[in-house]
C-alpha cells in the first residue's frame, strides 16, 4: 500500500474509533458535559500518526462525536482543543522517546506526553466554557467574564478525570496496537 494511502486510511480509522469511543460510554457530569473514553484515542492519534496527522484525526473524530451526541455548540471548540491535545501528545512523545529504547520508555513517554496534552484539553475547555458563560450572561464585560470564569471552574475536575482516564487507556492500548505490523505512520520511535 502506498504510504500516503496508508496514512489516510489510518487517520480515517482513528478518527472513527475516536468518535465511537467518545460516544459509547458517557458518564454525565453535573456541568452538563460527560466523561468518556475518547481521550485515550485522542492521545493514540498523536502518538501513532505523529503530531500533524494525529491532530487532524483526533480533532475530526472528537468533533463528530459532539455533533452526533447533541453537543454541536461545542463541536468547533472540540475540533481545535482535541487537535491541540493530540498534537501536544504526538510532538512530546516523539521527542521524548527518540533517544530511549522501546518498551518501558514508551510507557514513560505516554505519561510524559499524555499529562501535558490533557492539561491542554482541560485548559482549552475551561477557556471555551468561560467564554460561553460570559456571552450568555451579557457579553464580555468585567462582571460577565468573572461570572464565566467562576462557573467554568466547576468543569475543571471532571475534565482532569477524563484526561487521567485517557492517559490510562492510552497506556493500556499502545502495547497492544504496537504489535500490529507497520502501525507507526511516523518514524518508529
Amino acid at each position: 500500500m502506498h504510504a500516503n494511502t496508508k496514512k489516510m486510511v489510518t487517520a480515517a480509522l482513528l478518527a472513527a474509533f475516536t468518535c465511537i469511543s467518545t460516544m459509547v460510554i458517557k458518564i454525565q457530569t453535573p456541568t452538563f458535559g460527560y466523561i468518556h473514553l475518547g481521550d485515550g484515542l485522542v492521545l493514540l492519534c498523536g502518538i501513532l500518526m505523529g503530531p500533524a496527522a494525529g491532530a487532524l484525526a483526533a480533532g475530526i473524530g472528537s468533533m463528530l462525536a459532539d455533533i452526533f451526541s447533541g453537543y454541536a455548540s461545542f463541536a468547533p471548540a472540540t475540533l481545535i482543543i482535541k487537535a491541540l491535545t493530540a498534537f501536544t501528545a504526538g510532538f512530546l512523545f516523539h521527542k521524548l522517546t527518540r533517544r530511549l529504547p522501546s518498551g518501558k520508555a514508551r510507557r514513560i513517554g505516554v505519561l510524559a506526553s499524555g499529562l501535558p496534552a490533557e492539561a491542554v484539553m482541560t485548559a482549552g475547555y475551561f477557556l471555551y466554557e468561560a467564554g460561553l458563560a460570559a456571552i450568555s450572561s451579557g457579553g464580555f464585560t468585567k462582571a460577565s467574564l468573572a461570572a464565566g470564569v467562576t462557573a467554568s471552574f466547576a468543569g475543571v475536575p471532571f475534565n482532569a478525570v477524563q484526561g487521567a482516564v485517557g492517559v490510562a487507556i492510552c497506556l493500556a492500548l499502545l502495547p497492544i496496537l504496537q504489535k500490529i505490523p507497520n502501525i507507526w505512520t511516523e518514524t518508529n520511535p
